[in-house]
């Protein structure tokens, strides 16, 4: 095999070239969160480790990737480099239907008092992360400084208890399909069937919109989350393994 060059060509890009061609390059993603992500892809199998250690060698730690499911090869590969398993996260697709009422006052987001959803959005943030960590919500949705944030009100709904803004639910709606981002309750409000009347308010929201479908992430740890798409008809597609270096 020829000698292989590695260098970092951008500050989120490094490149491995070997007789004067590119057999692969490394890619690192700054989440919102902070976290980083980095990613391999490579022409000849044997270049994985070095470019993959060259990667690793200029980034401070903890350093993170993400693998499918169904790829326990690559996984191997990372786990040799010293990457434990940090999550598990299923994939589901879930049909779009009608609305069926619910018993649950549900309000458009567009309909919402706009300080009112802050508020909510950001106390059921701190309940997560004093229990199981937003570290288990999809990354997407895991921003800096949530009181600086802007807020989009149209791609969320919330459900209303007793006067009181008990949960929400957002979805980002993409042409035919759409991404159901986070159904999240208020502590206090749990197991009253809120979970599951936004859940539906957005399929029948997106029914309306002639989307087909929608996709998901749920944590594997996570049950109820599990039985709440299940129970609405979500079929697993899928899953990823996210992986962690510290």
């Amino acid at each position: 095999m020829e000698p292989v060059i590695i260098t970092r060509t951008a500050e989120t890009r490094w490149q491995a070239v070997s007789d004067g061609r590119t057999v692969g390059h490394g890619d690192l993603a700054h989440r919102p969160d902070g976290r980083l992500f980095v990613s391999v892809d490579v022409w000849r199998d044997p270049v994985f480790d070095r470019l993959a250690a060259a990667v690793l060698a200029d980034l401070p730690g903890p350093v993170h990737t993400l693998v499918a499911e169904d790829d326990p090869g690559l996984a191997a590969r990372w786990e040799r480099l010293g990457f434990t398993v940090g999550r598990r996260e299923r994939e589901y697709t879930v049909p779009t239907a009608p609305t069926a009422p619910t018993g649950v006052a549900v309000l458009p987001g567009t309909e919402a008092d706009p300080e009112r959803l802050r508020a909510l959005e950001q106390a059921i943030r701190a309940e997560v992360e004093a229990t199981v960590g937003w570290r288990t919500m999809p990354a997407e949705i895991l921003p800096g400084p949530v009181d600086t944030l802007p807020l989009d009100p149209a791609k969320y709904a919330v459900a209303v208890r007793d006067g009181r803004y008990a949960g929400l639910v957002r979805v980002a709606a993409v042409r035919r399909r759409a991404r159901i981002g986070l159904v999240a309750v208020r502590a206090d409000d749990r197991r009253r069937g809120i979970g599951r009347a936004l859940l539906a308010h957005a399929l029948g929201s997106l029914h309306r919109q002639q989307i087909t479908s929608a996709w998901a992430e749920v944590d594997a740890a996570n049950p109820a989350g599990i039985a709440l798409f299940e129970g609405a008809g979500a079929e697993r597609t899928g899953g990823c393994i996210e992986l962690v270096r510290r």
